[in-house]
């Protein structure tokens, strides 16, 4: 192993190992994205609760969650855990926003990012509300690694990102991001998430077509894409070049990092 790569895994260990911490503040997550976070930086004993999605197949740090406590978003469960810091994105209601605020609970409202600056700055939220700088930026230098190692891979090569619903992701998406990590064009020209224009694929299929979330479809079901448009099925069987797995792309974390180096591996 290279000195490189040896420190990178060195980092990955310290972000990543659970720190016995006295004062480490009693933490819980509403929702997937903010159980990837709790689970990385927060040391394990200090964890109180997670979303029930922490254990699912789409959940990056799904093996870490393994025995912690998965509690609902809801007032009766903040009141039985008693965080001293709540980390969310989208979980939780109204009825429990102002019940943190009356309790004196800090909250981490995670932004939805778009780019890894984004994710950084997500990082470093939840590592100084728990008191983990250290770990945090070792997270990040981790992840900045692996930027470094996919980029240019791609050689501009044009690249068309199709989930199974049939859409795909423009600028303004991390997707987007992730694409231009790796050196790719990204075939979609409309912004955010948006159908595949199946005229433009007859007319001008892409180079290189990357799949996401299709470990989540079950075998034989009817995938939108290659099941009912021919020009998609032939584009999907000749020009696949990846397939990133719902725990690489469904939530904004570090790990996007990893969708970017599996695409650069794929075009070398």
């Amino acid at each position: 192993m290279s000195p490189a790569k040896a420190l990178c895994a060195v980092l990955a260990v310290v972000a990543l190992a659970p720190v016995t911490a006295l004062a480490a503040p009693r933490v819980m997550s509403l929702d997937s994205c903010a159980d990837q976070y709790v689970l990385a930086l927060a040391p394990r004993d200090s964890i109180v609760g997670l979303s029930h999605r922490a254990i699912a197949r789409d959940s990056y740090m799904r093996d870490a969650a393994g025995g912690l406590p998965l509690r609902r978003a809801t007032f009766e469960s903040l009141v039985s855990a008693k965080p001293e810091v709540v980390v969310r994105l989208w979980g939780g209601d109204a009825r429990l926003s102002k019940a943190l605020s009356g309790k004196g609970v800090t909250t981490v409202a995670l932004d939805d990012a778009a780019d890894f600056e984004g994710v950084r700055g997500n990082v470093r939220k939840v590592a100084a509300a728990l008191d983990r700088r250290p770990q945090g930026e070792a997270l990040i230098a981790s992840m900045d690694a692996k930027l470094a190692n996919a980029a240019g891979a791609g050689q501009g090569r044009e690249a068309l990102y199709l989930t199974p619903g049939g859409y795909t992701a423009g600028s303004g998406t991390l997707i987007d991001t992730m694409l231009k990590a790796a050196g790719y064009t990204n075939a979609s020209k409309d912004p955010y998430f948006a159908p595949v224009s199946l005229e433009r694929m007859v007319m001008t299929p892409p180079a290189a077509v990357v799949l996401g979330l299709f470990d989540l479809v079950r075998a034989g079901s009817d995938r939108w894409g290659p099941g009912r448009h021919a020009a998609l099925q032939k584009a999907v069987k000749t020009r696949t070049v990846a397939s990133l797995p719902a725990s690489m792309v469904g939530c904004a974390g570090w790990f996007a990092a990893d969708g970017a180096r599996a695409l650069a591996k794929a075009a070398r």
